[in-house]
């Protein structure tokens, strides 16, 4: 459905944030990017949503393909307009609107006659949503504001939804509620998603495939069963290493395949 091929990344044309970066999102599925801060996962969602050209970003080597179209050369509208939305860090509501004009402005560009009914729906998933949808969004909070932006992607009906941090600076029942009903919208309506979270807990519960990013290279990948027992990723995502055993270092992919050749032979 969605491939990342080879994809380099340069800022301001100097500076190399992406190297080699191969990934595949199938239809209905959800995959997430794991990695310290700096590892190329924000830039890799802009990539395929094509908001890097506002940044002086670029993709200067390798393609990305969306259901067999080359993507990497369109700007954002026209990739928007195929179905991929963006929710980015940073909860960037429409301040000066309600937050039913929010979600009406997520359906903009739509010709069906179902709006209402998704803003019902967006209201059930976020009860919350509903109780302020008379208010304007610059006063929210935090958590309302996150979901609000995610009420508003949703309005757009995506065959793909890129989430950049959902749970950042939010308080951890709020973060359960989010990623519950992102499940619950992924079960229902099998939409497909490419997740970047610092919670790899949460984010592994709700994958089924998930990237590991280091200085811009995928280091480590698997199903969210094979990386949830992988040892680099107990020790430095889930906080589950030994303490008896001395610190680890996260090798790159080339190294794993000299070790995986040594093991062959």
């Amino acid at each position: 459905m969605l491939r990342l091929v080879n994809i380099e990344v340069k800022y301001h044309e100097v500076i190399l944030v992406l190297q080699g970066v191969s990934m595949d999102l199938m239809e209905g599925k959800v995959v997430c990017l794991l990695g310290a801060n700096g590892a190329g996962k924000s830039t890799t969602l802009k990539a395929i949503s094509g908001v890097l050209r506002a940044e002086e970003g670029k993709v200067t080597d390798g393609l990305i393909e969306f259901l067999g179209q080359r993507i990497d050369r369109l700007d954002a509208e026209k990739i928007s307009k195929l179905g991929i939305h963006h929710v980015m860090e940073g909860r960037r509501v429409l301040e000066h609107l309600t937050a039913e004009e929010n979600l009406k402005a997520g359906a903009m560009g739509r010709k069906d006659r179902k709006i209402k009914d998704d803003i019902e729906r967006v209201y059930e998933y976020f009860p919350r949503i509903r109780q302020l949808r008379k208010r304007t969004a610059g006063y929210f909070s935090g958590g309302e504001q996150q979901i609000l932006v995610i009420g508003r992607a949703l309005m757009a009906r995506p065959r793909v939804l890129l989430l950049d941090e959902p749970s950042l600076g939010l308080s951890p029942l709020l973060v359960e509620e989010i990623f519950s009903v992102l499940k619950r919208i992924h079960d229902e309506n099998g939409m497909s998603m490419f997740l970047v979270e610092q919670n790899a807990m949460f984010a592994l519960k709700i994958s089924q495939y998930g990237y590991v990013l280091k200085n811009g290279r995928v280091v480590l990948e698997g199903d969210t069963k094979e990386l949830t027992e992988n040892e680099d990723v107990k020790e430095f995502y889930l906080g589950l290493s030994d303490r008896n055993q001395p610190r680890r270092h996260m090798r790159d992919q080339a190294q794993l395949e000299k070790e995986k050749m040594a093991v062959k032979k």
